[in-house]
């Protein structure tokens, strides 16, 4: 049931409570109380609407990642990284990169701005970056959720591999029966 809420909620984030009751066929109340229970167990960590940088001027997407002056530190980078606008998702990684970014720029030309803002922090020792070409999907968890979901609905405790029909429905396959 609460795969059926948030997949009804992420595909129509504008439904009411009282309507996802109505065609989940459950009371009113069970949609309240599992949403309130998805939020209080971090699984929902919020709802705000999904904005589409492009739609309103930013149609340019780039990768970059960041070395830093370790010298300097994490802190400053983040505050600094953090007040450019065009800076719209940042993580602290392992590897070759200290920090990965998303961002996002008015044209190609433009982004060379948005490279000079990031390399006026003092922490900031080099950056790569790539020119995303085309989002192929993002924030691509319904699926994982659905699994999760499944996994936890296998009333004999043995565990599906999850599958998904053509529309990204969770699909359950069962395992095979032990040979003998």
């Amino acid at each position: 049931m609460d795969y059926a809420i948030v997949k009804l909620f992420a595909e129509e984030p504008g439904v009411s409570v009282v309507e996802a009751s109505r065609r989940l066929g459950v009371a009113r109340i069970t949609v309240q109380a599992r949403l309130s229970r998805m939020h209080e167990n971090g699984v929902i960590e919020r709802i705000e609407p999904r904005l589409n940088p492009a739609a309103f001027g930013y149609p340019v997407s780039a990768i970059t990642h960041v070395e830093l002056d370790q010298g300097v530190g994490y802190a400053v980078a983040f505050e600094s990284l953090r007040q450019i606008p065009e800076v719209i998702d940042m993580y602290t990684t392992s590897g070759d990169s200290d920090v990965v970014i998303r961002m996002v720029a008015r044209s190609n030309s433009d982004l060379q701005r948005v490279f000079d803002a990031i390399m006026q922090s003092k922490a900031v020792t080099r950056t790569r970056s790539s020119i995303v070409l085309e989002t192929q999907f993002e924030n691509k968890v319904m699926p994982l959720f659905a699994a999760a979901a499944a996994e936890r609905s296998t009333p004999d405790r043995r565990r599906t591999a999850p599958h998904h029909d053509a529309a990204g429905s969770p699909a359950r396959v069962e395992p095979a029966a032990p040979a003998g």
